[in-house]
């Protein structure tokens, strides 16, 4: 690999000239310059990202860790973030699993994006003990370099709930996410508190994660179980789709034997017949207001906590009790 020593030694020039030519000083001549560059050119010379980096303190590059990045949850997130970034500059690498924690100590990444419940609190608080510039959004902690962008997670429960109820069920299922979610533990606060609210109404919980397959299983599980129509909120809409695609190999219909409500509104949901109902935010803009808090912290802006904003989404899927 050529470096500037080599450069140095065919222009005849000190490797503080090359380094000035290389990086566009004005205490040497044009003319110096212009020569060393065309040699560098010749050459093929590649600058050392590491040694910049060493030099500059930064990369302008942000890491985002997720437990997954598959499917349109993640894509619109991902979006949002990578505008919000490159409009200043910056560009984003995304990863998941234990062994890409070392982007942050080995000082490849300037900060990062966290939405993974298996990056463990204290790690995050350690590497924020470090210097390093953290946002959370699956989590709430308390440190100067880190800030948090939060979906408002347990009213957008309480109106998926509330919708059901007003409708008329009485004969509600809950299908929860993975026991180690934040947005799964916090949308299930939201169902406990309205539980206690209605003790006339049966509730029964089920265990899910998040994905196809569990909604699948537990769709089966109800129609086992079934004897009157079902209301049923799945925290996210994976499931409440796996649901759809069990009930549709049976004589079950949504909207008629099981009234089901979903949580995230991804794009899919608006071609499920019939409509699935969801709870709505933008993804995009989730992603775009956490490009926005890591810009802050770097460079070491006032910033505050972000709450991203849920509604309703009403869909055909939701229908009276006895809707024949």
């Amino acid at each position: 690999m050529v470096s500037i020593k080599d450069i140095a030694k065919k222009a005849d020039v000190s490797i503080s000239t090359v380094s000035y030519a290389l990086n566009g000083s004005t205490k040497i001549t044009e003319e110096t310059k212009a020569r060393v560059l065309r040699i560098a050119k010749e050459l093929n010379y590649v600058p050392n990202a590491a040694a910049r980096t060493l030099k500059k303190r930064n990369t302008n590059i942000i890491g985002a860790f997720f437990t997954d990045y598959s499917g349109q949850f993640f894509g619109q997130l991902l979006t949002g973030l990578r505008k919000k970034l490159n409009e200043a500059g910056y560009d984003l690498v995304v990863s998941t699993g234990k062994e890409s924690h070392r982007f942050l100590p080995e000082g490849i990444i300037d900060g990062a994006i966290i939405l993974d419940a298996n990056f463990l609190d204290d790690e995050i608080v350690n590497y924020a003990e470090r210097g390093h510039k953290l946002v959370v959004l699956d989590r709430i902690l308390e440190h100067s370099n880190i800030e948090r962008v939060l979906l408002d997670n347990q009213t957008g429960a309480e109106i998926a709930l509330h919708y059901l109820i007003e409708k008329g069920h009485q004969n509600i299922a809950i299908v929860s996410g993975p026991n180690n979610s934040y947005d799964s533990i916090e949308r299930m606060k939201a169902v406990n508190k309205i539980i206690q609210q209605y003790p006339n109404l049966q509730f029964s919980t089920y265990q899910g994660d998040f994905d196809k397959q569990s909604g699948a299983k537990i769709a089966k599980l109800l129609v086992e179980q079934y004897t009157t129509p079902v209301a049923v909120f799945c925290l996210n809409d994976e499931m409440a789709i796996g649901m759809y695609q069990y009930l549709e190999t049976t004589e079950f219909h949504v909207g008629e034997h099981f009234h089901i409500i979903g949580f995230d509104n991804i794009e899919l949901s608006q071609f499920l017949r019939p409509r699935l109902a969801s709870i709505h935010y933008s993804k995009e803009e989730w992603g775009s207001r956490a490009g926005e808090q890591i810009l802050k912290l770097i460079h070491n802006e006032k910033s505050e906590p972000q709450t991203i904003e849920v509604s309703l989404i009403e869909g055909n899927s939701v229908q009276g009790p006895h809707k024949k």
